[in-house]
């Protein structure tokens, strides 16, 4: 259990874990050909033959897997992905980035990162390759971007090389900075077409602005890889409208994927003290936050908003009360577990479990 929550951790820093410790290891490894990527290509290799058990006592049969460490060394580690070359390349939230061997073996910090502001859960967040980055070498970050007035989830833009990041260009920033460290978002997917969502949080101190689509706080957005609006965001002609602006309504995504029949994006975001929820992203839909949730206030536990359905809102595929801290999304593609095929799995911080969600369509069957 103790590898697992390392692991679920170098995934993603949940703003209600107590564990912010000042090292993390990395244990993922595929010793064998497929795996499960979890979000932004990190990966949980599984062998070995250890029953697994589902909640209601039934095994999955035949279906075990093993967690083997592959490095350590890692400052609070927040994102990865695998190069074509084998290599790993993760993100420190501290600000630094590094390429880890197949051998476990760490380089030295990557040159040309952007400056970020490193405090609570901000810093150097996602890192995503471009759909043609064997040839093109384009990545794509995203990070808590320091301002006068505070700090922005911001996405950048660059080439790697052995010798780092060059021609680095921010591409997006939230409109409006805020005060305060936590609730960045800041998830990366890259979709077909040459477009990208981004997924923003409401800062903590903006939640009511999560509803405002003169801002960027609490929403998720699509952009073209250079940062244009691309056509067909549901608010690009709207008055007093953020173009770039795809769903609204959100505390604070830091899951995402895209459902690899339908294509459709699928996310999961923390609730406050219950309410933590996955959702399919439809265009121009609200998804509830602060006025419609699942989740309580921290200090009083009183309920939040008006209650958790409402006509003009979209609800979750599922909800976690109380809440998991969610870490990370996949779905699983691979042929190596049969009985897992379509399985969303989801990390937790603050349970130190993998989650596997078996789904009807998008509808929830088990967890």
């Amino acid at each position: 259990m103790r590898h697992l929550k390392r692991l679920v951790q170098a995934m993603h820093h949940h703003d209600i874990s107590s564990d912010d410790s000042s090292s993390s290891h990395i244990r993922i490894r595929t010793p064998r050909r497929n795996a499960i990527r979890l979000l932004g290509g990190s990966a949980l290799g599984l062998a070995g033959v250890c029953p697994v058990t589902a909640d209601d006592g039934r095994a999955n049969a035949a279906v075990g897997f093993q967690v083997v460490e592959v490095a350590k060394g890692l400052t609070l580690p927040w994102s990865l992905v695998f190069l074509p070359d084998g290599r790993m390349l993760v993100t420190e939230r501290g600000g630094t980035m590094r390429f880890v061997s197949s051998r476990g073996e760490l380089s030295a910090p990557i040159a040309g990162v952007p400056k970020v502001q490193a405090q609570g859960q901000g810093g150097l967040l996602d890192v995503a390759l471009s759909a043609d980055f064997a040839r093109s070498r384009v990545l794509f970050l995203s990070y808590s971007e320091p301002t006068d007035s505070g700090a922005r989830t911001a996405v950048a833009r660059a080439e790697l090389s052995d010798a780092g990041l060059t021609n680095v260009k921010v591409i997006f920033a939230q409109r409006q900075a805020a005060s305060g460290n936590n609730h960045f978002g800041s998830r990366i997917v890259v979709a077909p077409g040459g477009v990208l969502f981004v997924t923003m949080g409401d800062r903590y101190s903006e939640r009511d602005r999560a509803q405002d689509l003169g801002t960027h706080f609490g929403k998720i957005v699509r952009i073209r890889t250079d940062g244009s609006v691309p056509p067909g965001n549901p608010f690009a002609k709207a008055p007093d409208a953020l173009p770039e602006i795809w769903t609204f309504g959100h505390r604070n995504v830091q899951g995402a994927a895209l459902h690899p029949v339908t294509g459709r994006l699928w996310t999961h975001e923390h609730g406050p003290q219950g309410g933590d929820e996955i959702n399919v992203e439809e265009a121009g839909t609200n998804y509830g936050w602060p006025v419609i949730t699942y989740g309580r206030e921290y200090v009083t536990g009183f309920r939040i908003g008006e209650g958790t359905r409402r006509a003009d809102v979209r609800e979750p595929v599922h909800q976690w009360t109380p809440s998991i801290g969610p870490s990370g999304m996949a779905f699983y593609t691979g042929d190596k577990f049969p009985a897992w095929q379509g399985s969303l799995f989801v990390g937790s911080l603050k349970f130190q479990m993998l989650s596997r969600i078996e789904l009807d369509g998008e509808k929830f069957v088990r967890e």
